[in-house]
């Protein structure tokens, strides 16, 4: 970024600073209404932000500075914006209604209809009971297997999802290699009625190919070694057909995917075939839908002030990189949402969790936040403590729903009061005056109340979104996971980082080989010290 444009950013910070938010509403009675947006349905209040409209000027020159819009542009049009690792990023093709698309001369959208069309004719099949298991029983339980993205999108959307699920279809994820975790799910199933899905892209990650050779392994010693029945029993989202081959699974029931498509991406992809078999085929469809209607506002809205994902990851880079507030909290009040801040993390924090610039420099200034969060009803009686009191001050998204035809109304009015008071108080707080003043009035004496009212203080003046859907259906979800896909890639121009890949991760899995050649043959080669005792401590505790 322009360093002008860099300090017009920092001399207006300091002058935003010593406004509190209350004084912000008190000086305009239409700052929700200029503050707010709305597509599709989908409404995004920021007005509880510390910023003004002058603020948000000044961050769009930055993000144009930085060439956004033309970033914008080459995603969607397959340019290789993946530059460590010479990659297209095109989960947006996945949901596109486009016929053609060239990658490399290719045109990558016949792959993904092909791929679609056989996904939907599988979902079809277990559905109609055409597909059955080894003895003739029809498939009723999904077991999916995989670990990070083929497990965090899958996990999320069927819970989110569940009041769509198909009549009769119970799914389970099996993502940790803890054998607990397999051994409390076979547990409760039956090989007759399960499908097992295995999700690995080269079919040899560690803790997905692990679980699904104990699940492999599980499933001939029920059915007394009856390789055969693997083929009606298994299916693999893979490009890898010789090793799934090798496994046992038959050819048509192999699923591709692509290298355009990042781990955290690919719920669009056959990584979704779990999904779409346990809420149906024109429900998965309808959350593509509702993705690609977001990657047309995100792509058509060349006003930036008026696109939500461009706007909403700005706020989210002045906060980190002008306040210093390096943590995030994502606020759900619908249950059906709990496993969404832990979707999000992986998003935010896999992608954005870099130190390094795309031109390989290293960068001077703060990237992604830490994102964390819950349910916020439950949050509420847990950490929102330190919310609200504590010494760091943390952005809040607290999204809700406008109806749920799965709840019931009454319900519904305390789960929005709850979410409405808790953005009003982080915003308001609650002074020295008025705390002693309500102990007074519930009879305390003046002294204690003095004590007292110290420590109901609130500072307040703490930012927080609003994002509101009118309902969490197949469409909205696909709408709101694909809003903060490109929030990311927002953040990734503003801090000139790749966004799409995650050479962290590689680092663990080197080593975790290494150790674990170390138990299996007992012999331990170069480690710390630290590390050496450790593994001596657990292959005496293993014989």
């Amino acid at each position: 970024m322009q360093q002008e444009l860099f300090d017009q950013l920092r001399t207006h910070q300091l002058q935003i600073a010593k406004i509190s938010l209350q004084e912000m509403f008190n000086a305009d009675s239409k700052r929700a209404e200029k503050l707010s947006l709305e597509t599709n349905g989908l409404i995004f209040d920021f007005s509880k932000n510390k910023l003004t409209e002058e603020t948000l000027d000044l961050l769009l020159n930055a993000a144009k500075s930085q060439g956004i819009q033309a970033k914008i542009q080459a995603m969607f049009n397959a340019e290789k914006i993946n530059n460590t690792e010479d990659r297209a990023v095109l989960h947006t093709a996945l949901r596109s209604e486009k016929t053609s698309l060239l990658l490399d001369g290719h045109n990558v959208m016949d792959d993904i209809h092909a791929v679609k069309i056989q996904m939907a004719e599988f979902c079809r099949k277990i559905h109609t009971g055409e597909h059955l298991g080894y003895t003739g029983k029809k498939i009723t339980t999904i077991v999916n297997i995989g670990i990070g993205g083929s497990d965090l999108g899958p996990v999320l959307i069927c819970q989110a999802l569940k009041p769509y699920r198909q009549a009769g279809i119970n799914i389970h994820f099996i993502s940790s290699v803890d054998g607990y975790m397999f051994n409390d799910i076979i547990a409760d199933i039956d090989p007759e009625t399960t499908l097992f899905v295995v999700a690995s892209k080269t079919f040899t990650t560690q803790e997905t190919m692990t679980n699904a050779h104990s699940s492999r392994n599980w499933f001939l010693a029920q059915t007394n070694n009856n390789t055969a029945a693997i083929a009606k029993h298994f299916i693999a989202l893979s490009t890898n057909a010789k090793a799934v081959a090798e496994f046992g699974i038959a050819a048509e029931n192999m699923f591709e995917f692509w290298d355009f498509v990042g781990g955290r991406y690919s719920s669009w992809s056959a990584i979704g075939l779990s999904i779409a078999l346990y809420i149906g085929w024109d429900n998965f469809a309808e959350f593509l839908a509702g993705a690609n209607a977001m990657d047309k506002h995100f792509n058509e809205t060349t006003d930036l002030r008026q696109n939500l994902p461009v706007v909403l990851g700005l706020i989210g880079y002045w906060y980190v990189d002008f306040f210093d507030y390096r943590s995030l909290v994502i606020s759900p009040y619908n249950t059906r949402l709990t496993r969404f801040p832990a979707y999000i993390q992986q998003l935010e924090m896999e992608s954005n969790g870099k130190s390094v610039k795309t031109n390989g420099d290293s960068v001077n200034y703060a990237t992604c936040p830490i994102v964390w969060g819950d349910s916020g009803i439950n949050g509420q009686h847990a950490y929102y403590q330190l919310l609200h009191q504590g010494t760091q001050v943390v952005p809040m998204d607290i999204i809700i729903a406008a109806s749920d035809k799965f709840s019931n109304q009454e319900h519904n009015d305390i789960l929005w009061s709850n979410a409405l008071a808790q953005a009003e108080a982080f915003m308001t707080g609650k002074t020295y005056a008025t705390a002693e003043a309500e102990l007074l009035a519930q009879g305390m004496d003046a002294v204690k109340a003095s004590e007292i009212a110290k420590h109901k203080v609130f500072a307040g003046n703490r930012p927080s979104n609003m994002l509101v859907l009118p309902e969490i259906s197949p469409r909205y979800l696909g709408m709101l996971i694909a809003l903060y896909e490109h929030k990311v890639f927002v953040q990734g121009v503003m801090w000139e980082i790749n966004s799409f890949d995650q050479w962290g991760v590689e680092l663990g899995k080197q080593l975790a080989k290494k150790v674990l050649a170390d138990i299996e043959g007992g012999a331990i080669s170069n480690h710390d010290s630290s590390t050496t005792t450790l593994i001596q401590h657990y292959i005496s505790t293993r014989k």
